[in-house]
């Protein structure tokens, strides 16, 4: 017999119960019905073989290690070969022979940009009520106000409109033409309040005053924050790479000054990472965000541009079109990804960024614009590792005045024409391994640091502090034998040794031919072997290329009501129009491309 009081307990606990169960099933119903937010973060010059989820021992990244061994490997993921075209074809889910940025960069003094017709992420984002936020390099144009970052969709940009800059007095020195000038801002006006502080470090506190304000705010919107990092890119030439020195004395084991160096810079990169998931998961928005990380193209390897990334074994750097150059580091994380942990071998280009955000938000791009992007939804791809991507092919570029030009069709890869007169197309090192080994070894084991394996590191990292406060969703902190097997399938290991004798030689003008499937280390040409396969390739370059609209080059637009005159042009106040020696530098636009396709007569 349940006496009176027992049972009024009973009943009250099941009560209790099931209120909440009932708010949890409000809440969880809240988080579905609620736009996602939108992380977007983008490395700068970020090398293949520079984390550690892709297994070099030299450079641990926890942060980076963790959301990309609990979420989506992209390990078919392409970027264009150089800053500019890789952030226009990010924003406007165009090639960027489509919008005319595919040659080269924007300087300080470039006087065009990215073109005004053309409808950028977040002003495709604001129209479904989002808040918008850059911080960070914008680097797609700033010669008028109107090509600045708060009027192209942001309502904030907290950052630098160059290509680069000190990473502690924020003074940049440029080529193409030769300038010298302080470029930092918040929003349109200059701004010397963090100078002599860390850049990554002061993008990163941006980054997280942002996520707080936001959840804050009660107009209910959801987020699309754009941390767009100066890291690893080199500085000015008379320090090109700087970190500050206690983290770079972590990394006492690297010999080599300048990669010890670049480290220490990767580091503090991906501990910002961890910092942001920190805060999102402080301000409870982390189980309704979706993160995405990416580089805007391959490193520079070997002392190009005096940087001291990895590629390997990749073949190239940074700014040409082989592997390394374009095959980009990159992985999505979010509660609201089916179908994780997972390496993803689906093909992927940085210009499907903008369709595949957009469908992981529930909309879509209009039937009168759909036509005119390259890039294509991916969203239920990423879900699902059983659905094929439907890509399956894409143009690397045509560049008429480098005059180089790659395709890329399944698992065929056709290039023609080179870079810096092919000086920079080779394997550069280090591997992160040791005994250095030209052909890649499986391991057996994770890669070990400081007598402290990497695993420890992960689950100890900012990262893992954030996940392990998830109320909802499917994502765990992964075992070591997830992340063993992750890191194996994401490892790129080339069978062959590696040629005596190089078999492509572009500069001498030559098609070459790769199996990228099979050869991904780009080992061997078989141009010659399969005459018809090359034949192939070139229809399908030609259709690419003329997939969109063809622009020969950046339109200088007519001036609109509210848009800086000529007279008014940004000078001064970003990059004084003169060299340092005093004397006027001369303005310059692109010349025209004169034929769309190369050598396709």
């Amino acid at each position: 017999m349940v006496s009176t009081k027992t049972a009024r307990c009973q009943f009250l606990i099941v009560l209790t119960l099931s209120v909440f169960l009932q708010v949890e099933i409000v809440n969880s119903s809240l988080i579905k019905n609620q736009l996602p937010h939108i992380i977007l973060i983008i490395a700068d010059d970020l090398g293949y073989n520079d984390v550690s989820f892709h297994g070099s021992q030299q450079i641990p990244t926890p942060n980076l290690d963790l959301l990309a061994y609990s979420g989506v490997i992209l390990n078919s993921y392409y970027v264009s070969p150089i800053c500019t075209p890789s952030r226009s074809a990010l924003f406007t889910g165009k090639h960027p022979v489509h919008t005319g940025m595919q040659h080269n960069v924007i300087y300080g003094t470039t006087p065009y940009g990215l073109p005004l017709e053309e409808k950028l992420l977040p002003q495709y984002l604001k129209d479904l009520n989002y808040s918008t936020h850059l911080v960070g390099k914008w680097h797609l144009g700033h010669f008028r106000r109107a090509y600045t970052p708060t009027c192209r969709g942001f309502d904030s940009h907290f950052g630098h409109w160059t290509g680069h800059k000190d990473y502690y007095d924020n003074m940049a020195e440029e080529s193409g033409p030769s300038a010298w000038g302080y470029d930092h801002r918040r929003n349109f006006e200059v701004s010397y309040e963090c100078w002599g502080d860390y850049t990554t470090d002061v993008y990163t506190n941006e980054a997280i005053d942002i996520i707080r304000n936001h959840s804050q705010d009660k107009n209910g919107s959801p987020l699309f924050l754009t941390l767009s990092h100066t890291a690893v890119h080199s500085a000015n030439p008379y320090k090109l790479l700087q970190a500050p020195e206690e983290d770079v004395n972590k990394f006492a084991h690297i010999k080599d000054p300048a990669r010890r160096t670049y480290a220490a810079m990767v580091h503090k990169l991906d501990e910002s990472v961890g910092k942001v998931m920190q805060a999102l998961a402080r301000e409870s928005m982390l189980e309704n965000s979706i993160v995405i990380f990416t580089t805007d193209n391959g490193g520079p390897a070997a002392g190009f541009n005096g940087n001291a990334a990895s590629n390997w074994p990749l073949r190239g750097v940074k700014n040409t079109l082989y592997e390394g150059g374009v095959r980009g580091v990159g992985f999505i994380w979010s509660p609201l990804l089916k179908s994780t942990p997972r390496v993803s071998t689906q093909m992927m280009h940085i210009q499907d960024w903008l369709p595949t955000i957009l469908g992981a938000v529930g909309t879509t791009i209009p039937d009168k614009l759909s036509g005119k992007l390259d890039g294509v939804n991916l969203w239920t791809t990423l879900n699902d590792p059983d659905i094929p991507s439907p890509r399956t092919e894409f143009l690397h570029n045509i560049d008429d005045s480098y005059g180089n030009e790659a395709v890329r069709h399944n698992e065929w890869k056709l290039m023609h024409g080179t870079t810096y007169g092919g000086k920079w197309d080779n394997w550069y090192g280090p591997s992160g391994f040791e005994p250095e080994s030209q052909s890649g070894v499986k391991i057996n084991s994770l890669p070990t640091i400081e007598n402290s394996t990497i695993y420890d590191q992960i689950l100890s990292s900012y990262s893992a502090e954030a996940v392990k406060s998830l109320q909802i969703g499917t994502i765990t902190l992964p075992n070591v034998s997830t992340m063993m097997k992750l890191l194996n399938e994401s490892r790129i290991v080339c069978e062959a040794p590696r040629p005596k004798e190089n078999s492509c030689e572009l500069k001498s003008g030559q098609y070459c031919l790769f199996n990228i499937i099979k050869d991904p280390c780009e080992y061997t040409n078989l141009a010659s072997n399969l005459p018809q396969v090359v034949d192939q390739l070139k229809v399908i370059e030609h259709r690419t290329s003329y997939f969109c609209e063809w622009q020969t080059k950046p339109k200088i637009h007519s001036q609109t009501k509210g848009e800086m005159s000529h007279s008014q042009e940004v000078r001064s106040s970003s990059y004084e129009v003169k060299g340092r020696n005093g004397k006027a530098v001369t303005s310059f636009f692109r010349q025209p491309i004169k034929n769309a396709v190369l050598h396709h007569k």
